[in-house]
C-alpha cells in the first residue's frame, strides 16, 4: 500500500466551524449562577470542549477521546433477547444505522431485527467526535464488531462453565450458544440473566473476516425504511412536547453586524409572546409559528454594518488575504508537502504548464433545515435538534449558558441530511435561550432563507498549479498551491518525484466550513483538470496519459474498470458530444469516473448524458446501500460542477432561496452506471466523501472534448459554454 493510501484521522484544516467562535455566549445571570454555584466569589471561563469524552450511564470518561473498551459501553443484551447497541453516531439519511446493526448481528450472530441501535444520544452513547469525514465504517463499525465478537467469546465461555465442558465445540448462531455434539443449546438471554457484560475488550479481536461474513456484506433493507417511506419516522422538525412553544429569531441584515439599538415594544404587547433580548440575540417564543414569525416581524432593530467584500472580487480577495503563520488559529495550520527539487524537475522537463482553477462558494442544502426543540428542568437542559455532532453541540451549549457539560442533554433524532453542514448548534442554543425565558420547552426551525444564509458555506478556494513533462509524458515537475479552500485531497496521488504542494489559509468574506469531501472536491478539480491540459500537451489520450503516471494499483484498477464500462475510447456519434474522465483517492476509497455530455451548438447549454463511476472502498459492508451513496453522491455534485455558486454582496447572501439559487433537478439527472470493487482483503473504509470527486473534472474535461473550450472555474457552465 503506497503513502497515498493510508486513511487519516486528523482533522483536515477546512473544518473552519470546529474553530470558530461560539456563536452566542450569553450574558450571566447572577441570580441563576448562586443558584448553581452557591453564594460566593463567582469566576466565569469558557468550557473547554475540545475531544472530552461523555460521563454517562454507558461508558465511563476517557481521556483524549479514547473509545472505551468495556463491553457494557457498547451493548446491552437484555433478559428478553433484545440487544441494545449505543453508538455516538448519527443516522442523517446515510444509512449507518442499517450498516451498524448489521456489524454487530454479524459478530454476535444474532438477527438484525433483534438489535436496536441508540444513536446520537450525550446521556446514553460514548462520546463520539462526530458523523463526519467517512469515519463511521472504518472506527465505528470496527469498534461495535470488536464488542460483540468479545461478548459473543464471552457468552460461549459462560456456557463451558456452565456444561463443564470445552469451550472449543460451542457454537454461536441465531442468538444461541449450542453443542453440536449434545445438540444442547441455551439463548444469549437466559445465559445472562441477572449479569452484565463487564468486561473489557481483548487485546486480539476474534473477529469473523470478510471472506466469511454472511450479514455483513449482503444488501439488507433499510431498518425502520417502512417509516421513512410512509411518513411514520419523525424527524427533529416534527417534535412535540407538551406546552410546547415556537421560536423565532430576529437576525440582523448582514454577516458581521452589530446590534446598535431596538425597539420590542409592539412584540411584547402580544399577548402569550415572550422576547428576550441577550447581547446579540433577540427572539421571541409564542404558542404557534404564525404568531412568532408576526411578533419577530414587529421588532424594530438597528444594526451596524461594516463596508464588505462581494463574489465579484472573490478570488482576487482571497489571493490577496493570505494568513500569516502567526495569526493561524487551530485548524488553520498551513499544509506544506515537499519532495525532490521544482528546479530541477522543472529544468529537465520538455513541457511547463502553469494554470488556475477556482471554485466558489456553495451551500449543503440539506432536505431539513435546521431544527431544535428545547427544554429545561430546573438549570438542566435537554435539547433535540438534528446535528452530526451531539457532543460538540452538548459542548457549545454549556458554553453558551455558562453550565457545567453534566448538565446539558442532547439528542439526535435520525435527521433529514446534512453533508457537513450541522457541525454547529446554533438552532439548539437559540431553542434554549427562548426555552429558558419562557419557562416552557420551545421548538425553532429554520426556515430555507435562513438555512441558505446563516448556515456556514463550502469554503471557496484558488489553486495554482505549474507542471513540468517530459515528451514522452512523464511528469517530473509538480507544484500546487491552494489558497482558502482547504487541503484535503491535496497530495497528489501520481507518481512525480519532484514535488512542492501547499495549502495557504485566507480570511473568508463569509462564514465558511466543512462540506461533502472537504477540499479534496476542489483539488481534485483543479489536479485532473491540469493532467488533461498536460496530455494534450503531448498528444495522448487521457486515460492513457494518467496510468503513465499512476502505479498505485488500487487506484488504476478503478480507472481501467470505469473506461471498460464506459467503452472509452470510441468515436463521437453526434456534433456536441464530449467524453471525459477523472478520479482519485480520498478517505480509504477510490473512485474514477467517465462521463459523457452533450453541448448544445447553437446555445451550448451542457446537458450531462451518462455517467459511469467504479469505486472500491475495500470490503463492501452494504452493497445496496453503497450503490446509493455512489449514485447520491454524483447527482449532488452535478450542482458544484455545473451552476451553484452563492452570490454577496456587503455581508449579504443574494440568492438566498431555491428559486434563486440552483440546485439539480430530476432534469439533470443522467444515466448513472456504478461499478463496485469488492475488495475483501482490505478493511471497509467509507463511502459518504469520495465517490463524487472524479464527477466534476470529468465533466470539465468531457466539456473540452466536445467544444475545444477549456473550463478551470466551479461552477463550470451556470449559463453555458461560450465559444471564445
Amino acid at each position: 500500500m503506497t503513502a497515498t493510501q493510508n486513511f487519516h484521522e486528523e482533522l483536515e484544516p477546512e473544518r473552519y466551524e470546529l474553530a470558530a467562535p461560539p456563536p452566542y455566549r450569553f450574558e450571566a445571570d447572577r441570580r441563576e449562577f448562586f443558584k448553581i454555584l452557591g453564594a460566593g466569589i463567582l469566576v466565569v471561563s469558557a468550557l473547554s470542549t475540545v475531544h472530552a469524552a461523555q460521563e454517562s450511564g454507558a461508558a465511563k470518561r476517557k481521556p483524549g477521546g479514547e473509545l472505551p473498551q468495556e463491553i457494557s459501553a457498547w451493548l446491552h443484551i437484555g433478559e428478553n433477547g433484545k440487544i441494545t447497541v449505543y453508538t455516538g453516531k448519527a443516522e442523517l439519511g446515510q444509512n449507518i444505522r442499517t450498516s451498524l446493526s448489521q456489524a454487530v448481528a454479524e459478530e454476535l450472530r444474532v438477527s438484525i431485527s433483534s438489535i436496536a441501535m441508540v444513536m446520537g444520544d450525550t446521556g446514553l452513547t460514548p462520546f463520539d467526535m462526530g458523523t463526519f469525514g467517512s469515519r463511521t465504517t472504518p472506527i465505528m463499525n470496527l469498534q461495535l464488531r470488536k464488542a460483540s465478537a468479545a461478548a459473543r467469546e464471552l457468552l460461549i465461555g459462560l456456557a463451558a462453565t456452565q456444561w463443564s465442558i470445552d469451550r472449543k465445540r460451542l457454537l454461536a448462531a441465531q442468538g444461541k450458544i449450542s453443542d453440536p455434539d449434545t445438540s444442547r443449546s441455551v439463548d444469549y438471554a437466559t445465559l445472562v440473566k441477572g449479569q452484565q457484560l463487564t468486561q473489557t475488550l481483548p487485546a486480539e479481536d476474534p473477529l469473523i473476516a470478510a471472506a466469511a461474513w454472511t450479514v455483513q456484506g449482503q444488501s439488507l433493507p433499510k431498518v425502520d425504511g417502512r417509516d421513512f417511506v410512509t411518513g411514520k419516522h419523525r424527524y427533529p422538525s416534527d417534535l412535540k412536547l407538551p406546552e410546547m412553544l415556537h421560536g423565532k429569531v430576529v437576525r440582523p441584515a448582514s454577516f458581521g453586524a452589530t446590534l446598535t439599538s431596538f425597539d420590542a415594544h409592539e412584540a411584547e404587547q402580544m399577548p402569550g409572546v415572550t422576547v428576550v433580548h441577550d447581547g446579540n440575540f433577540i427572539g421571541v417564543a409564542a404558542a404557534s409559528t404564525e404568531l412568532a414569525s408576526r411578533a419577530a416581524a414587529a421588532i424594530h432593530a438597528e444594526w451596524k454594518s461594516k463596508p464588505q467584500s462581494s463574489n465579484k472580487e472573490l478570488f482576487e480577495y482571497l489571493k490577496k488575504n493570505s494568513i500569516e503563520k502567526k495569526e493561524r488559529a487551530v485548524g488553520g495550520e498551513s499544509s506544506r508537502i515537499e519532495s525532490g527539487s521544482m528546479e530541477n524537475g522543472l529544468k529537465s522537463a520538455t513541457h511547463r504548464l502553469q494554470q488556475s482553477y477556482t471554485v466558489e462558494y456553495i451551500a449543503h442544502c440539506p432536505l431539513e433545515p435546521r431544527s431544535a426543540t428545547a427544554q429545561w428542568s430546573g438549570e438542566n437542559v435537554t435539547v433535540w435538534t438534528g446535528t452530526q455532532r451531539p457532543f460538540g453541540v452538548r459542548g457549545e451549549l454549556a458554553e453558551a449558558f455558562r453550565i457545567p457539560e453534566e448538565r446539558v442533554r442532547v439528542l439526535m433524532p435520525d435527521t433529514g441530511s446534512a453533508y457537513g453542514g450541522k457541525h454547529t448548534g446554533e438552532a439548539a442554543i437559540e431553542a434554549a435561550r427562548l426555552a429558558r425565558a419562557a419557562k416552557r420547552p420551545v421548538k425553532l426551525n429554520w426556515t430555507r432563507e435562513e438555512e441558505l444564509t446563516w448556515a456556514y458555506f463550502r469554503p471557496a478556494g484558488v489553486i495554482e498549479v505549474t507542471s513540468g513533462m517530459r515528451a514522452d509524458g512523464t511528469i517530473t515537475a509538480w507544484e500546487f498551491h491552494n489558497y482558502n479552500s482547504g487541503s484535503a485531497g491535496i497530495r497528489t496521488f501520481y507518481d512525480i518525484p519532484n514535488q512542492l504542494i501547499e495549502f495557504h489559509a485566507t480570511r473568508s468574506p463569509l462564514r465558511q466550513g466543512s462540506y461533502r469531501g472537504l477540499a479534496a472536491t476542489a483539488n481534485h478539480f483543479a489536479r485532473e483538470s491540469h493532467m488533461d491540459e498536460l496530455a494534450l500537451l503531448v498528444k495522448m489520450d487521457p486515460l492513457e496519459f494518467r496510468l503513465k503516471n499512476l502505479k498505485d494499483e488500487r487506484l488504476r484498477a478503478v480507472f481501467e474498470a470505469a473506461a471498460k464500462k464506459f467503452g472509452w475510447g470510441r468515436a463521437k456519434t453526434y456534433a456536441g458530444q464530449g467524453f471525459g474522465i477523472g478520479g482519485g483517492f480520498e478517505k480509504g476509497g477510490n473512485v474514477a469516473t467517465a462521463v459523457e455530455v452533450a453541448v448544445d451548438p447553437a446555445t451550448g447549454a451542457v446537458k450531462v448524458v451518462r455517467v459511469v463511476t467504479a469505486f472500491e472502498c475495500g470490503a463492501i459492508v452494504n452493497p445496496d446501500h453503497l450503490l446509493n451513496q455512489i449514485q447520491g453522491s454524483n447527482i449532488m455534485g452535478l450542482g458544484g460542477a455545473l451552476f451553484e455558486a452563492i452570490e454577496f454582496e456587503n455581508g449579504r447572501i443574494l440568492n438566498g432561496r431555491f428559486s434563486k439559487y440552483r440546485l439539480p433537478r430530476f432534469s439533470d439527472v443522467p444515466q448513472l452506471e456504478t461499478v463496485m470493487l469488492d475488495r475483501k482483503d482490505i478493511p471497509s473504509a467509507g463511502a459518504g466523501e469520495t465517490p463524487m470527486l472524479g464527477l466534476a473534472p470529468a465533466i470539465g474535461n468531457a466539456i473540452f472534448d466536445a467544444t475545444g473550450v477549456r473550463l478551470r472555474s466551479l461552477p463550470l457552465a451556470p449559463n453555458g459554454v461560450k465559444k471564445v
